[in-house]
């Protein structure tokens, strides 16, 4: 319900930290109307926002992302259209455009008020914003858990295990063509970790060779790739990139070259 988000960040001081928890709020919400309608059966839950939720990585994240894993029952018009039902039931000015134009199918989940409720805008036009994506060719070799998680809302998730949710972030470092600090940090969060999460290779040699071209990067190099990388690095813009979306903002110190290049022995 809209009125216990709010309740939920009526103590919180730092605006950062409370437009974080007030979105995480609402992808729960999202969360729970795609368990209601039986959508992972069809879907995996991946990315940040799932390492948050399923694994409590201390970050928050925007967007919601799934691999669709079987076509048979894929509908995700309707689940949106259950998505907007339900948070319109819970008190929510929301509103959700589609797109399945592409191989990525997106959602805008936008809702409106909210913002200006809690105090965080001026404009009650001003949205509060959820982008949500499904990739419906994902590369092959991904490994899916099921369980349930106690985050805002009890759920029953279909997600990637750590290794295969690594490979997909793996990618991401390998391929994106700026400097993404939430990248950085995770993947120095999943290397700190004992024993160090190791990737899955096989996923990550497929995602590879679907964007980049058949053996033009070899998985199993990754380490080497991205030490050389981190000699070409803005570290204040990767702090600078993370910093907000920090449980701790004095974390995002941890980003440096050595630290980065310590855990990629």
């Amino acid at each position: 319900m809209k009125h216990t988000a709010l309740k939920t960040i009526k103590e919180v001081s730092d605006p950062s930290n409370k437009l974080n928890l007030l979105r995480e709020y609402v992808q729960a919400m999202v969360l729970r109307s795609l368990h209601e309608s039986e959508a992972f059966v069809n879907l995996s839950f991946v990315g940040g926002t799932a390492l948050r939720f399923v694994h409590d990585l201390p970050r928050f994240s925007e967007d919601l992302d799934f691999s669709l894993h079987k076509r048979e029952g894929y509908d995700p018009e309707a689940w949106m259209k259950k998505i907007r039902t339900a948070l319109v039931f819970q008190g929510f000015n929301a509103t959700i455009a589609w797109n399945n134009k592409t191989t990525i199918h997106k959602a805008w989940i936008k809702v409106s008020e909210i913002l200006k409720e809690a105090g965080l805008a001026v404009m009650r036009e001003q949205n509060l914003s959820i982008e949500l994506e499904i990739d419906t060719e994902p590369p092959g070799g991904a490994v899916s858990e099921k369980g349930i998680v106690n985050r805002h809302a009890l759920l029953s998730l279909n997600y990637y295990d750590l290794p295969s949710l690594m490979a997909g972030k793996l990618h991401a470092l390998l391929t994106r063509k700026y400097v993404k600090g939430r990248d950085w940090y995770d993947l120095l969060w999943y290397r700190s970790k004992r024993p160090p999460v190791e990737p899955n290779l096989e996923q990550l040699q497929n995602a590879l060779d679907q964007t980049e071209g058949e053996g033009v990067c070899v998985a199993g190099q990754w380490k080497r790739i991205l030490s050389d990388k981190l000699g070409l690095m803005d570290f204040s813009a990767m702090v600078d990139d993370v910093q907000n979306f920090l449980e701790r903002r004095e974390d995002g110190a941890l980003l440096t070259r050595e630290n980065l290049l310590s855990v990629l022995k």
